[in-house]
């Protein structure tokens, strides 16, 4: 795709009497209808669990799917064929977004691409639903930001967590103070069933794929299975490995907790200690501390390894001088220190939150109303960001400071990792 067509589909989106700048989004104008037509872009694996999850709402129907495989694309059709949706097919996702059929759009790509797509959507009059990270730089999350607040989109980020209860009541607990003063939150993420990226040599690229497409932005290279699909998370390029992947989702927490934003300092260390010769870039072994004003809070990962702390694979734990309150996907408990405060068994898991998630999002579309959103742009945005920040800090090897009002470090090493480079004449977008 050249980026003079890419312009030009978007421009012709534009040039659409209902979707110029100042006027209503598309589903602004037709909140009364009972029907809300998605286009699904990025469909191999946590796209097409949003799509099935969406698809459950009454009055919501897929009229179109984009992928740059087409075996995923013939795959998902046939699966929707059994659901009775019937979408148009593209290859091409500023085509799907110039369809004047599709009213709001998910983006389940790799992370280099969720800036691009996000944007361009914004201003073709979608609303937006964009898998987390939202992106892959700090600059790029600010901009996305900018689209959304110019455009008028309803834009919700895949933190569905923060559509779960138990979830929503730990932090409850948390802001009661019944835990005493917190001196550290520690998150982690351990996940013994990641095994180690095998060296692979390049390879032709699949029948059906379009590689360029796949590449978008990123840095020219041959194809490589290790990069494609699932794995391209261990790999600066596309992604931020376990610190973004599932640190966006876990810290997240931390902060909502904590009632806290930005870090006053942060530091990292760690490597690819488990599997040092395998072919991922991004590291399998890290710990992040980030300094607060009477509070750290800690970032954990480890690949490889499934006993993490309080014998649980992922979670939150807030460390009071009353006792801990520990919170994973699963339910949430406290355990006390003695003589100070009573133990609180496990408060189970009660609901779906990529349900409720979805369900968030598509009640926000038909009232037009973004204030409802669980987690809206600002706050993905914002805990991409954080986590970012931990990466930098290994990636320069330094203690950093972050200005938030300058959106900059202290630090030129870590200002030159706050935008991602972009290649084969893509630009990043303009708002």
């Amino acid at each position: 795709m050249s980026i003079s067509r890419r312009n030009f589909i978007v421009k012709a989106a534009l040039a659409a009497p209902a979707l110029t700048l100042g006027s209503l989004s598309v589903l602004a104008q037709k909140s009364a209808a009972a029907e809300i037509r998605i286009g699904a872009i990025g469909l191999h694996n946590m796209g097409w669990s949003n799509l099935q999850s969406i698809l459950k709402i009454p009055g919501v129907c897929c009229t179109a799917i984009c992928d740059i495989d087409d075996s995923v694309l013939q795959q998902r059709r046939a699966q929707l064929k059994k659901l009775e949706q019937y979408p148009k097919i593209y290859h091409d996702y500023v085509a799907l977004l110039a369809d004047s059929e599709v009213d709001a759009v998910l983006i389940a790509t790799p992370d280099h691409w969720h800036c691009l797509m996000m944007v361009d959507a914004c201003q073709a009059g979608k609303h937006v639903y964009v898998e987390k990270p939202i992106a892959n730089s700090i600059v790029e999350c600010n901009r996305m930001i900018e689209a959304k607040d110019r455009y008028d989109s309803i834009v919700q980020v895949g933190q569905w967590q923060r559509s779960q209860a138990h979830f929503r009541r730990a932090v409850e607990f948390v802001h009661s103070g019944k835990l005493g003063d917190i001196r550290l939150v520690k998150s982690w993420a351990y996940l013994g069933w990641k095994e180690r990226v095998p060296v692979k040599p390049d390879q032709p690229v699949p029948t059906g794929v379009d590689y360029k497409g796949w590449l978008g932005p990123a840095e020219s290279r041959p194809f490589n299975p290790n990069r494609f699909h699932y794995d391209f998370r261990w790999y600066w390029d596309y992604a931020g490995g376990l610190m973004t992947d599932w640190g966006v989702h876990l810290l997240d927490y931390a902060l909502l907790g904590m009632k806290v934003s930005d870090p006053i300092s942060i530091m990292a260390s760690g490597g690819k200690f488990a599997y040092p010769n395998d072919a991922g870039e991004t590291p399998d072994t890290l710990t992040a501390v980030y300094e607060f004003d009477g509070f750290n809070i800690q970032w954990e990962h480890a690949t490889g390894i499934s006993g993490g702390p309080y014998q649980r694979e992922h979670g939150v734990a807030f460390i009071g001088n009353n006792g801990t309150l520990v919170l994973d996907r699963n339910g949430w408990e406290v355990i006390p220190e003695e003589g100070k405060m009573e133990a609180l068994p496990v408060q189970p898991r009660t609901d779906n939150g990529l349900d409720l998630h979805m369900q968030n999002f598509v009640e926000a579309i038909r009232r037009n109303d973004p204030s409802i959103l669980h987690a809206p742009i600002e706050a993905g945005a914002h805990i991409a960001k954080f986590s970012q920040m931990g990466n930098i800090a290994y990636r320069t090897g330094r203690k950093i400071k972050w200005d938030s009002s300058k959106q900059r470090f202290a630090d030129a090493a870590a200002n030159r990792l706050l935008s991602a480079p972009y290649h084969n004449g893509y630009r990043l977008p303009q708002v």
